[in-house]
């Protein structure tokens, strides 16, 4: 493995898994931790640039505490980088997601109560009570309607795509505050069960089945450029998180293809179909 993305070393330590891989390091298991505040920025590296962004509850394994970061590996991408240690905690495993758009965490199970945090779309939470419209979290209570059970609330990703039409683009955003292309399709992955990777090259290589150039497209599909990707809504078009739109949106195909092309990036490289989703 030598994509530095997804390799589970600094140079420094580097995860026991990769005894006899790689020499000169500390090996270590990692500690479980998650994510404390709305989203954080998975950086390259301690104060660098933002690679891709991580939830609310989002589970990380910690590999090196130093000077104020972690070294990281993000599930469930399994790619690294560094967050600051202090937007840590330690919790239990989550039970619900957040399904809304966005919701508030309140200092109490009363609406008119102070919020204590926003979080969005996807956010992991961990219930530990109940009351009569509201789930309690070590971290506040959240109005029920805004969320549901981790497994099996989504089972369409289109369907998650499209709750983030209107979304600002931002580059290696994952969040209805701001999102790109590889994250729209990771989020809708992500909660109806789908492993996939963060970047959209991850995508293209790890995602589904390639199709034929001749075949059919059908709602669900994915279309891959060097550097992009887009989810089919239905035949004729897309919606995707892009520069152009600024924004997440709906474009003709054919437009897309052919803008896509002219504006200097090139034809489409790939054509993919997503297996059966459990």
């Amino acid at each position: 493995m030598t994509d530095r993305r997804k390799l589970w070393s600094n140079g420094r330590v580097a995860h026991f898994s990769l005894k006899g891989q790689v020499e000169g390091v500390e090996f270590v298991k990692g500690q479980l931790r998650r994510v404390a505040v709305p989203v954080i920025d998975l950086l390259r590296s301690p104060d660098g640039s933002r690679d891709r962004q991580l939830l609310y509850g989002q589970d990380v394994f910690v590999l090196e505490d130093r000077d104020g970061w972690s070294f990281v590996v993000a599930g469930p991408l399994d790619y690294v980088g560094y967050v600051k240690s202090d937007l840590l905690t330690n919790c239990d495993r989550p039970t619900h997601w957040v399904t809304a758009r966005s919701t508030h965490l309140y200092s109490k199970p009363d609406f008119k109560s102070a919020e204590l945090l926003m979080l969005t779309f996807g956010a992991s939470l961990t219930i530990a009570g109940s009351s009569d419209r509201f789930y309690a979290t070590p971290d506040g209570y959240v109005p029920k309607v805004h969320v549901g059970h981790v497994i099996g609330t989504f089972k369409d990703p289109l369907e998650v795509a499209e709750l983030h039409l209107g979304t600002p683009y931002l580059w290696g955003g994952d969040s209805v505050l701001g999102i790109d292309c590889s994250g729209l399709v990771q989020i809708g992955c992500r909660v109806c069960g789908i492993e996939c990777p963060g970047d959209s090259d991850m995508q293209e290589a790890e995602l589904g089945e390639h199709l034929p150039e001749d075949a059919p497209l059908q709602r669900g599909d994915l279309l891959f450029w060097k550097g992009h990707v887009a989810w089919v809504a239905d035949p004729d078009t897309l919606i995707h998180a892009n520069a152009f739109h600024m924004a997440t949106a709906y474009e003709p195909l054919q437009d897309a293809i052919k803008r896509i092309e002219a504006q200097g990036d090139g034809p489409v490289t790939a054509r993919k179909r997503l297996g059966e989703i459990t």
